[in-house]
């Protein structure tokens, strides 16, 4: 997946917001991360969820993604069943070789 594909059309104006800002971030792994979740659970969420997901949000990119690759230890007040659920959706973040790049003959 590489961009938004759920209509925003039924969604209220908070999580609208959320679901660009979830596919904007910044940097690409973290607009996969948490625009694929956004995109799966955001209508679904209740608003203590969305306060919770707001405050990760509020996170930078790269604190982000090193927790959720865990290169670097999940900090305890995100160690919670909604950032879980989020870094379940993480993309293949294999790096790109030179072998991975050839096409098949």
């Amino acid at each position: 997946m590489t961009g938004i594909s759920r209509t925003s059309a039924d969604l209220d104006p908070r999580r609208r917001r959320i679901l660009y800002r979830c596919w904007h971030r910044g940097i690409r792994e973290m607009d996969l991360v948490l625009g694929q979740f956004a995109e799966a659970e955001l209508a679904e969420l209740s608003e203590d969820e969305l306060d919770e997901l707001e405050t990760i949000m509020g996170e930078e990119d790269n604190d982000l993604v090193t927790w959720i690759t865990g290169a670097v230890v999940l900090p305890s007040h995100f160690d919670t069943p909604l950032f879980a659920r989020i870094a379940s959706y993480r993309p293949d973040f294999d790096p790109v070789t030179m072998t991975s790049l050839r096409t098949p003959e």
